[in-house]
């Protein structure tokens, strides 16, 4: 089959090919699935700089994390799927592989694709739509009425987290930069920031919640914005966390999301119910899988940037 490979870790265009590699086995508990798109994020770009090592990478040498596709096989254990039935999953980040024609997930972390999603649409959900919902609802445990201040409201986990945030009932504010300010209100957000021009710590009112997905200097500054008691969550590490907490007298945590196919079943009735909707950027096909590594890296994207998979 084919598949994006990594043959050493450094420039995306020295390093990233398509190739010919095994299918994979299908063990008992295993969806394999046909994949017909597969999303790219930031961390596919880190793997590849050799920021990150997923253990599988080793053996198997193939990037990518999320995807939707077509169930072509299950495993005998496997209870809830059938072949034929579309799906979507996160795969195992220590396995990753899901840059490829078929690949092998474990039913615990599949979900049915919601049926008015393309598949280019629902392969770019789970890994930012699983980081929202668990930052918002297990991290900061977010509360109607409260209110959250999201960074990067027009990229991935920043779009996911506005939504996921309004059917939590809060007052969302975001930070996106000047063309992405009608997305972030289409998506949601009550008070929208342009960064570029303003300073978000001089205009936002106390807020319980600060979700950042930037981290630095934007992390630092958000600080002073938390009520007393409430919790920054962040997908970056940060720096002084101790001391930062006890000075500022809130939480702070920072944490790297889990696959969850219950949760991503929860995040597909959201789909269907209206309240969550994918905001895709750029669909390129497999073999250009380098241009899109490219794109992710640039940052600041709106929206995802997605791999088609021809059936």
């Amino acid at each position: 089959m084919k598949a994006v490979t990594i043959s050493s870790y450094g420039p995306v265009a020295e390093t990233v090919t398509l190739s010919d590699v095994p299918a994979p086995a299908v063990g008992p508990r295993d969806v394999l699935i046909e994949a017909r798109a597969a999303g790219v994020n930031p961390i596919d770009h880190l793997i590849v700089k050799g920021f990150m090592q997923p253990e599988g990478l080793a053996h198997t040498r193939v990037l990518g994390n999320e995807l939707a596709g077509v169930v072509a096989a299950v495993g005998e254990a496997v209870t809830a799927f059938a072949v034929g039935d579309e799906v979507f999953a996160r795969v195992d980040p220590r396995v990753g592989a899901a840059f490829a024609e078929y690949v092998a997930v474990d039913e615990s972390l599949v979900a049915a694709k919601p049926a008015t999603l393309s598949f280019e649409e629902a392969a770019s959900l789970p890994l930012v739509a699983l980081t929202a919902w668990q930052a918002l609802t297990e991290q900061s445990r977010l509360l109607a009425g409260q209110r959250v201040l999201i960074h990067a409201g027009a990229g991935g986990v920043g779009a996911a987290a506005v939504q996921i945030a309004k059917h939590l009932g809060a007052e969302v504010v975001t930070t996106v930069s000047p063309d992405s300010i009608e997305l972030a209100r289409s998506l949601g957000a009550d008070q929208v920031i342009d960064y570029r021009n303003e300073k978000f710590d001089e205009v936002v009112e106390p807020v319980d919640v600060v979700l950042d997905t930037v981290g630095g200097e934007t992390q630092d500054r958000s600080f002073p914005l938390l009520k007393p008691g409430g919790t920054l969550v962040s997908i970056v590490f940060i720096q002084d966390a101790e001391a930062k907490k006890a000075r500022w007298g809130v939480e702070a945590n920072a944490f790297f999301m889990r696959p969850d196919g219950a949760q991503l079943t929860r995040i597909a009735e959201l789909v269907t119910s209206g309240e969550l909707r994918p905001v895709v950027r750029t669909v390129l096909p497999l073999e250009r899988a380098a241009d899109a590594l490219t794109e992710v890296e640039r940052g600041r994207a709106r929206g995802r940037t997605v791999l088609s998979i021809a059936s």
